[in-house]
């Protein structure tokens, strides 16, 4: 796989989530989610994403556990911040004591000395950024990790961090389909010298052939809290969908491997993390770097599926209560 510079790394041009092997798009199949991760390193993925959030630790320990003798192949990220109230909802918490303590855990779920890039997970309101970011400076200074990351935050949020400590990269949902960062975000992190990492670049798995009109998303996909996947909008997608499939076929690839395609093209400071818990897949989106498809045909299936022409908001608005958004 191609590479790309991600602050001090040099890391595989597109990454690996690991969020839907253990939560967020249903119940996952371990011993697959085992063989998707060594099949990955084993076909070119240096970049690996996880947090502490996903599966309670769950996530982090299936990387520790099965990944352990290779540790040395990859560039691992892991992110802090988002936390689960007694009644088992959301909420944000970077104060200094929590950032310290998450971090420690992961390390131990992960079984490593250092996580090589560690986020912010979401904007902590009753925080000053500054001290979420001077605990995370103080925790490389103990060689726990080696590299700061934003995640979802606002273009003047990342400045106020990189003033206080250097910001290695900034993670944001970007696609075809979400495009907010455009606004200011991806601007910012060109000028600051800041890698921009995005989730989520095949659309929550809508740039799949698995998903059709018949699809019945489950109560613990979290699909079935977004609107864009939800009635009439999502047949109106998937109509567009219908389009972009042309596109495909005449560059031989697949939808999947248009979008990251599309989104590689954007910029050279993107490094996409596509996830996916199934071996096939982890193929075929390794297979989208070096694809040679036309600026005209990227161009045109941007046109096709974006803001402008996509219905339906991207998260359900009681999903929206740690956003950052721009001023």
């Amino acid at each position: 796989m191609k590479k790309r510079r991600l602050g001090e790394f040099e890391v595989s041009e597109i990454g690996l989530g690991y969020m839907s092997m253990s939560f967020g798009y249903g119940p996952a199949d371990e011993d697959e989610s085992e063989r998707a991760l060594l099949r990955a390193l084993d076909v070119g993925y240096t970049f690996l994403d996880t947090a502490s959030v996903y599966g309670l630790g769950h996530n982090e320990q299936l990387i520790g556990r099965v990944l352990k003798d290779r540790r040395s192949e990859f560039v691992l990220a892991s992110k802090c911040g988002i936390t689960v109230t007694e009644d088992g909802g959301r909420a944000v918490d970077c104060s200094p004591a929590n950032v310290r303590k998450t971090c420690e855990q992961s390390l131990r779920n992960l079984d490593t000395e250092v996580i090589d890039l560690y986020y912010l997970h979401r904007r902590d309101f009753n925080v000053p950024i500054e001290e979420s970011v001077g605990a995370l400076g103080e925790l490389m200074g103990e060689g726990k990790i080696r590299a700061i990351g934003l995640s979802e935050m606002s273009s003047s949020t990342i400045r106020r961090a990189h003033a206080e400590r250097a910001v290695t990269a900034v993670q944001s949902e970007y696609s075809l389909w979400t495009r907010e960062p455009e606004n200011k975000v991806i601007d910012t992190c060109a000028e600051l010298g800041i890698g921009f990492v995005p989730f989520s670049p095949v659309a929550r798995g809508f740039l799949s052939e698995r998903l059709s009109a018949e699809t019945d998303f489950s109560e613990m996909d979290m699909r079935a809290n977004m609107p864009r996947f939800q009635g009439e909008e999502y047949q109106h997608n998937l109509a567009l969908r219908e389009e972009l499939a042309a596109i495909a076929a005449d560059n031989h690839c697949s939808l999947a491997q248009l979008g990251l395609a599309w989104v590689l093209e954007q910029y050279q400071i993107h490094v996409p993390i596509p996830g996916t818990r199934h071996v096939a897949y982890v193929e075929e989106n390794a297979a989208a770097s070096g694809l040679e498809i036309s600026a005209a045909d990227l161009k045109r299936a941007g046109d096709i599926l974006s803001p402008a022409t996509v219905k339906g908001a991207r998260y359900h608005p009681s999903m929206e209560i740690s956003l950052d958004p721009e001023d």
